[in-house]
């Protein structure tokens, strides 16, 4: 096997960065993806290796994304975040709370009464 090799692959969507660690193995390549080791791929050249690690980590990502999701709307049907708006809304009748335009400086019209 010949050194390992460093690719990073940035998602367009998100900006995220991902590392791929690939190597020339006999007479095709291996891969894997440094941030999610359970992607790894094979290829009979450098290029094939790159598009396949590409698109097994999207997916990978994808349905982790799919996962999470569905964990959430779980957990909102069966009410375990709704403590989490009650604290937010004692938060706001006690004044605990800030505008956040007002914090990042944006000036925004006061609604009509």
């Amino acid at each position: 096997m010949e050194r390992i090799q460093t690719v990073k692959f940035q998602n367009p969507d998100y900006g995220d960065i991902y590392t791929a660690h690939i190597e020339k193995n006999g007479d095709g390549w291996i891969g894997w993806i440094q941030e999610y080791p359970k992607v790894k791929c094979e290829g009979h050249t450098k290029e094939a290796l790159l598009k396949t690690l590409e698109s097994t980590l999207y997916e990978t990502l994808e349905a982790a994304w799919e996962a999470w999701d569905r964990q959430l709307e779980e957990d909102v049907k069966a009410g375990r975040l709704d403590h989490l708006g009650d604290k937010a809304l004692e938060d706001l009748r006690a004044g605990r709370c800030k505008d956040l335009f007002s914090v990042i400086g944006i000036e925004t019209k006061s609604p009509k009464s």
